[in-house]
């Protein structure tokens, strides 16, 4: 099988960054960002949690100040983003293709093409029309996300995501269906 997207290309060159890193600090950061991605692709809402200080924030950068797609505050906060945004939605499939992993001992960036596979009928819902509800379609954009460090967690855990993305995901979406079967397995080995 030759998959149209693979969602472990999202860790790849973290696992990479991680695996050159010498200093303690930056490792740290590196696993945190790693387990996050790892527990998404899962839609496992729980262990991304477990990954974030106290003071969680999430910022869309293009829209800021939407209290559904910017949640800050709470755990739970963020739990009902994940759960609105990712399990309600059914869209968990995603593929974050990297093609640039910064670290320092306070944040991570990571750079690439972000996919995400969406069903029809929650496209219907959004007010996107598409030919087959009952099919999936792919929303993608050029996203770059810098995962901050709480510097104020005894932990050193993650405050969030802050995201910047290029376009709508949305934007021609219709005219991207993928079938399940052309999404590769996840391969989470060390998880």
């Amino acid at each position: 099988m030759n998959p149209k997207m693979n969602p472990n290309k999202t860790w790849r060159l973290v696992a990479e960054r991680l695996e050159g890193e010498t200093n303690p600090r930056r490792r740290h950061v590196l696993e945190l960002v790693l387990a996050h991605m790892k527990c998404e692709a899962q839609a496992d809402i729980e262990g991304v949690v477990a990954t974030l200080s106290d003071k969680p924030r999430y910022v869309i950068w293009s829209d800021p100040d939407d209290p559904v797609a910017s949640p800050h505050g709470s755990k739970d906060a963020i739990r009902g983003f994940y759960n609105r945004t990712i399990v309600q939605t059914g869209a968990h499939r995603l593929e974050f293709d990297c093609d640039r992993v910064i670290v320092d001992d306070d944040a991570v960036f990571t750079e690439g093409v972000m996919r995400m596979a969406y069903p029809g009928q929650t496209l219907v819902a959004m007010g996107i029309e598409v030919e087959d509800p009952d099919s999936y379609y792919l929303a993608q954009s050029r996203m770059g996300i810098v995962w901050p460090v709480d510097l104020d967690d005894p932990e050193a855990r993650l405050t969030g995501e802050e995201v910047y993305s290029g376009g709508s995901p949305f934007d021609g979406i219709a005219d991207r269906p993928i079938s399940l079967e052309d999404i590769a397995p996840l391969e989470l080995a060390g998880v």
